[in-house]
């Protein structure tokens, strides 16, 4: 099936998912020192919410997870900030025009860091979303072990450009834009919103731009431009599990 978005014909029966899917099992990524998610089946009594225990029709689950630790998730400033913001107030348009690069964070003492100079050389024409795929790519992202382990991040400077460059959307394969231990500083985070104060929010801070963290693109998806959907659960959350949907034009 051919739609058009944007003047942007693209095929919907070949979409492109680059979100990692939340299990309850080891193979789920896991960061900020919690556990893996569970999934279970609702208990009453001697009643099991789960088919195969011949005590229900149905299979009836709870979940628990968090959105920022356990997989793909896009959230809003309100990840930061002293008021509530929701994701799901935030984002109400879900169709954007997409940028995939590819970089390889450059050592910079004990960390490796995605730099201004590498973003601003790969980003030369308008776009509303950006999507970043760190070097090394192995598939080991899917289910990695992340807290502790100082993984690399995007610089200040970097995420100033992006939004500078008017880019209102931004995903990445790590678990977040900035550095791990960073004493709560959270530099990327707050150039990207444009939050100068997490208290009392500036009437210029971007309350409809967005951050999408823990995808995975596979190394057979080229870099280039793409029709994005951004897809959330609606949480009214800071941050919810996403599945961001690429589409070739």
């Amino acid at each position: 099936m051919i739609a058009k978005i944007n003047n942007f014909e693209i095929d919907l029966s070949k979409p492109i998912d680059i979100s990692i899917p939340l299990t309850n099992t080891d193979e789920n990524p896991i960061a900020w020192y919690i556990e893996k998610p569970v999934i279970e089946p609702v208990v009453f009594g001697d009643w099991i919410g789960k088919v195969s225990e011949g005590k229900s029709s149905t299979n009836f689950n709870n979940i628990f997870f968090n959105p920022h630790g356990h997989g793909t998730h896009t959230e809003c400033l309100g990840h930061i900030t002293n008021d509530f913001y929701s994701i799901n107030q935030s984002l109400k348009q879900f169709f954007f025009f997409a940028k995939l690069i590819t970089v390889e964070p450059e050592r910079i003492g004990d960390d490796f860091v995605i730099t201004q100079e590498q973003v601003s050389a790969l980003v030369n024409n308008k776009i509303e979303a950006l999507i970043i795929r760190t070097l090394p790519n192995q598939k080991e992202k899917k289910s990695r072990k992340y807290s502790n382990t100082n993984p690399p991040y995007l610089s200040e400077e970097a995420a100033i450009f992006i939004r500078e460059s008017e880019i209102q959307h931004l995903l990445i394969d790590l678990p977040s834009v900035d550095k791990e231990h960073d004493e709560g500083k959270l530099l990327a985070h707050k150039a990207f919103w444009n939050v100068k104060d997490t208290v009392n929010l500036n009437s210029d801070a971007r309350l409809n731009a967005t951050i999408t963290e823990m995808i995975y693109v596979s190394d057979e998806i080229e870099d280039g431009d793409y029709i994005l959907n951004l897809q959330i659960a609606s949480f009214e959350n800071d941050a919810s599990p996403s599945k961001p949907i690429l589409y070739k034009i």
